[in-house]
């Protein structure tokens, strides 16, 4: 067996995330007085890392930040979680991404992201990482990033036999033969829909669409469903792994801390399924706390809130 770097390399985003918390969400052409407004470092693919990391795991990240105040605050956070940030490059023309964010007082969120640096990484830049790719344990990907660049990191990780995760989020459709060479596809709800053609409203629709998405050669399937938990598909069979019932204070980052857990324990070893408990929790927690980055648990943390639930 090949000696690994690192168990999981996260190719991809950094937002900062610009957080108002409101009562309500506006109406068009409405203005209303908010609560608070606070400033989270995040990005699917930052969150996904640090999930990762403060679980455990050895972790590296590449992309792209800007020449800026917000990209040294996200080196500083890598660097305190202790992520390997030595393939994070900064762009001097186009600054760190951003995320706008309307959350209402029951928790759910309204997000506007503003891209910048993140598509400014290439696909030369990425293929002069070829050889840690190769010396990674899994590979995980979002859609934040230039989709050209996503289709290649699939490409280079297939060509040597490093397995994928794929969160398709931002929700768009992806080529079929991108679909197969992924080894894990997690989507949610709406993004399976898109994915499979299939309205994804409950684990019997989602099994559905899973393996309308296993027919295009996606070896494992994991649709998220909220507080309902996950639908696994892969070779062992289809399962529906209920979620934990937990007051909600903010949703942001719930699916990146499942990603990260998920990555996590597939590259250890886990089954799908115990896989997916086990990133449920990690979500779980997650959405009880403010903010994307600051609310990610750590593995003591998840461990004692699944001791009370074995």
């Amino acid at each position: 067996m090949k000696e690994r770097q690192q168990e999981i390399l996260v190719i991809g985003s950094f937002m900062m995330d610009l957080v108002v918390r409101t009562p309500r969400v506006p109406e068009e052409g409405e203005t209303i007085i908010g609560i608070s407004f606070n400033r989270f470092p995040g990005g699917k693919g930052a969150n996904q890392a640090v999930a990762a990391s403060r679980l455990g795991g050895k972790v590296a990240m590449a992309g792209k930040l800007g020449e800026d105040g917000f990209g040294d605050i996200f080196l500083s956070v890598l660097g305190e979680e202790g992520i390997d940030a030595a393939h994070v490059l900064r762009d001097g023309q186009a600054a760190t991404g951003i995320g706008s964010i309307t959350l209402d007082e029951a928790g759910s969120n309204r997000i506007v992201v503003v891209p910048g640096a993140n598509m400014h990484y290439t696909v030369e830049e990425l293929r002069e990482i070829e050889a840690v790719i190769a010396q990674s344990g899994i590979v995980m990907l979002q859609l934040e990033m230039d989709l050209a660049v996503i289709c290649e990191a699939v490409n280079l990780a297939h060509k040597h036999n490093v397995p994928v995760l794929l969160n398709p989020a931002p929700a768009q459709k992806l080529p079929d033969e991108l679909l197969a060479k992924v080894t894990y596809l997690t989507p949610n709800e709406t993004e399976a829909k898109i994915l499979s053609g299939i309205e994804v409203t409950d684990a019997a629709t989602a099994a559905e669409a899973a393996q309308a998405l296993r027919a295009k050669g996606v070896k494992n399937v994991v649709i998220t469903l909220g507080d309902k938990g996950a639908l696994v598909a892969g070779e062992e069979g289809t399962e529906h792994v209920p979620g934990f019932a937990v007051q909600a204070v903010d949703t942001v980052a719930a699916g990146d801390a499942f990603n990260g857990a998920m990555a996590l324990a597939v590259v250890r070893g886990e089954s799908l399924a115990k896989a997916a408990r086990f990133a449920n929790a990690v979500g779980a927690l997650a959405v009880t706390r403010p903010g994307a980055i600051p609310s990610l648990p750590t593995r003591s943390e998840v461990d004692k809130f699944l001791s009370g639930r074995d």
